[in-house]
């Protein structure tokens, strides 16, 4: 049913639940998983004071993801799971753009993500990029929520 499983990650507790999630239902499926780590640089759009330091932080950000991507990737294999991993810049957009434009460009059979499932005012001052994918999605999404 799912030979293609895209699982976003950011290195976070959620994230590697979610990773968790993927790599059972690839067993199940026989599938094969594709982790992709977003550069976010939607984050300093509104931080002036940073700009003179941008592509140093940007750099860093995507050490990290390669680092986050290795590491997932090891894991991925260790459970006997064909695994590709792809770092993306989000090229100034949220990040559930990109990730839904790798769903669609893999193409993705399912996308696996943790959700923070923030509620209230942290919702509305940060948002959702896993609300955004799951409105948006041409795929059906399983979102991990965080560990209580």
């Amino acid at each position: 049913m799912y030979g293609r499983i895209l699982v976003p990650i950011d290195g976070s507790a959620t994230s590697k639940r979610g990773l968790m999630e993927a790599i059972q239902l690839a067993k199940e499926q026989r599938a094969k998983l594709r982790c992709l780590y977003v550069v976010d640089e939607h984050i300093f759009i509104d931080a002036p004071s940073a700009y003179p330091y941008i592509p140093d932080l940007i750099e860093s950000i995507r050490d990290a993801g390669k680092k986050i991507l290795a590491e997932s990737s090891e894991q991925v294999q260790q459970a006997g799971i064909p695994v590709e991993s792809i770092l993306r810049d989000s090229g100034g957009r949220r990040v559930s753009g990109t990730i839904l434009d790798e769903a669609k460009s893999w193409p993705a059979d399912l996308i696996v993500m943790g959700t923070h499932g923030r509620r209230g005012l942290s919702h509305l001052a940060l948002g959702s990029d896993a609300e955004r994918v799951v409105r948006e999605s041409p795929v059906p999404v399983l979102l991990v929520r965080a560990a209580e």
